[in-house]
């Protein structure tokens, strides 16, 4: 298959609807397309082969855009057999072209085809071009995204990006068939555990003028790019792609589907916005790994079998900790007869895992379900529905009471915005004062850029924090000003409530949106008392009382230094003495919060 992709630049991949798997294990039932591409110029450079198989095809439709000319330059940005199997093809039919790549290219070259003479290389580095007349190749580096060797390559000429595998998908272009998909499957799939790697080079495309995308696999992307970049930017970075539940069961003889059949159907009650479930002794095992990938929560649920996890069941954990799983709620269901482990043995997978939280309701099924665990059932669908329940309450701007019930002396993240961007500050100073009308009395410190912006504006959001709320929520929201940096630039796990507002949806029970009705000037504090106008429980977790921080949150001073410490944010003062008028920078406390290290 022969088309244009600009004036100089021709597509010359070709479709493989003979493939079952692709790389011996993913189910391609659309086939794969192995792209190539040809640029026409004073120069002609061919970029990338094909698998072997479709070598005859591909190198006829080399021959129609030539038109009589010959090749100058092979570039080769990957060795893997489906792009770099026809190499040996090519040179055989054009024995006087250059083969452009780096230097572990040729290492791995000779490995595939070693009675093959690489008589003319040319070996490029990072930042190198390569002139063809009016285009100029620029090669930038792109190690593990997925093999060590890996090249892109931008023309500046047409300003396309040469991206390898990069956005690259499952499916033979021949076929018609939603992009994103595909693509997260193959990405999550094959790319998935270099997301640091992938993380570089979008770092580095963000720099280059971009108007097309030509991947090795997949179609030729020319419009919207910011959308595959977005994609690829959540993928590589770990987050969430979408609000949902992944679960993923094994099960023997049907007790345990049937709990999770019930799950699902509760999950789907309390309003979770999708839920996916895969039987993974049937199912796609890579469209189960990519769905994990996909959604904000997953629950695992599965027999105890032989002291152990159902097969199935530990390899799909492998495939997940092999990608670097992380940054997602997990809630385990586990069924055993005699003594279950199931559970146990599927949180302790995830112990080196990062930013993991683990649901409170999780299920312990002895054989069958029963009227208790039916409603552990229950109880584990609500859990892991609250946060989806408070989008509704957004919707309908409502006043959720148990919302309230989650105040106490704990420690909080209030939220404003100065009409530029949002802002947010840990508060300890938040009250009920009334439930008829629901008022609430916040404090702020005069200092706190938060309490200028609540003062001109007149709404706040106040976030209650739970007990898995790790330091570095306090280090973002509460050790640096909202003068100087954009508090939630770093936090994906927010959403807005009516009044604009973000409220974090991890590491907080519940939110309260507030109007102020009224101010008490308290000296160095302004009291803001506020009519509550939204509110919504976001999980069971128990409440960060400010004793919990204290104890089991705040890390504890180095003891070695001389100095004294703010006991409210940790901050340490270096020297023999403390002013008597010294301010903390970070909480603005004052010395009779200091304590002698």
């Amino acid at each position: 298959m022969m088309k244009r992709v600009t004036d100089s630049v021709f597509y010359v991949g070709v479709n493989d609807h003979e493939v079952d798997l692709f790389e011996g294990q993913y189910v391609v039932p659309n086939g794969m397309a192995y792209n190539s591409y040809v640029i026409i110029d004073d120069k002609i450079a061919v970029m990338d082969t094909v698998d072997q198989h479709k070598s005859d095809l591909w190198l006829a439709n080399i021959d129609d855009v030539l038109d009589g000319r010959t090749p100058d330059y092979l570039v080769v940005q990957h060795m893997e057999p489906d792009h770099a199997g026809s190499i040996e093809a090519f040179v055989n039919k054009y024995p006087n072209v250059t083969l452009v790549g780096q230097c572990k290219t040729f290492i791995i070259m000779q490995q595939f085809f070693p009675n093959m003479k690489l008589e003319n290389t040319l070996e490029v580095y990072e930042g190198d071009t390569l002139t063809l007349g009016a285009h100029t190749l620029h090669f930038v580096y792109a190690p593990m995204v997925h093999w060590p060797e890996v090249l892109m390559t931008y023309d500046d000429a047409d300003k396309i990006l040469f991206s390898a595998d990069g956005f690259g998908k499952f499916g033979a272009l021949d076929v018609e068939e939603e992009w994103a998909p595909e693509a997260r499957r193959y990405y999550i799939g094959i790319v998935g555990k270099y997301g640091k790697q992938v993380q570089n080079v979008l770092k580095k495309a963000a720099g280059l003028d971009i108007a097309t995308i030509c991947p090795l696999h997949g179609p030729v992307l020319t419009e919207n790019l910011g959308y595959y970049l977005n994609l690829y930017d959540i993928w590589s970075s770990y987050r969430p792609e979408q609000e949902g539940v992944c679960v993923c069961y094994t099960s023997v003889y049907g007790h345990t589907k049937a709990a999770v059949e019930l799950l699902c159907q509760e999950l789907e009650k309390n309003g979770a916005p999708v839920v996916k479930c895969f039987d993974l002794a049937r199912d796609d095992m890579a469209e189960a790994v990519s769905c994990a990938f996909c959604y904000d929560k997953l629950v695992l649920a599965t027999t105890t079998y032989n002291a152990e996890v159902y097969p199935f069941m530990r390899t799909f954990l492998d495939h997940l900790t092999e990608r670097n799983f992380q940054n997602r709620t997990i809630a385990f269901v586990e069924n055993g007869s005699w003594a279950p482990q199931a559970g146990k043995i599927m949180k302790k997978t995830f112990e080196n895992s990062k930013d993991m939280m683990f649901a409170k309701n999780n299920v312990t099924i002895l054989s069958a379900l029963n009227a208790e665990t039916t409603q552990k059932i229950t109880d584990l669908a609500k859990e892991l529905s609250a946060s989806y329940r408070a989008a509704d309450c957004v919707e309908e701007n409502k006043v959720d009471p148990t919302a309230l019930f989650k105040i106490g002396y704990g420690l909080y993240v209030v939220t404003s915005n100065d009409g530029k961007r949002d802002n947010g500050f840990i508060c300890n100073t938040v009250t009920q004062l009334t439930d008829q009308p629901f008022r609430i009395a916040v404090n702020i410190n005069k200092q706190n850029y938060s309490c200028e912006t609540i003062a001109k504006t007149g709404v706040l959001n106040v976030c209650t924090l739970s007990q898995d709320a790790p330091f570095k929520v306090f280090q973002q929201f509460g050790f640096q000003s909202g003068r100087d940096v954009d508090k939630f630039a770093s936090f994906t796990h927010t959403h807005r409530s009516s009044n604009g507002l973000q409220f974090m949806t991890k590491y907080a029970n519940g939110y309260i949106s507030a109007k102020v009705i009224s101010t008490v000037d308290l000296g160095t504090h302004t009291m803001f008392i506020c009519d509550v106008t939204e509110s919504a429980v976001l999980s069971e977790r128990e409440t960060m009382t400010y004793n919990y921080y204290q104890s089991d949150v705040k890390p504890k001073p180095d003891t070695d230094k001389k100095g004294f410490v703010c006991n409210i944010c940790g901050y340490i003062y270096e020297g023999d003495e403390l002013p008597e008028d010294f301010i903390c920078p970070l909480c603005k406390h004052g010395v009779s919060d200091f304590s002698p290290l």
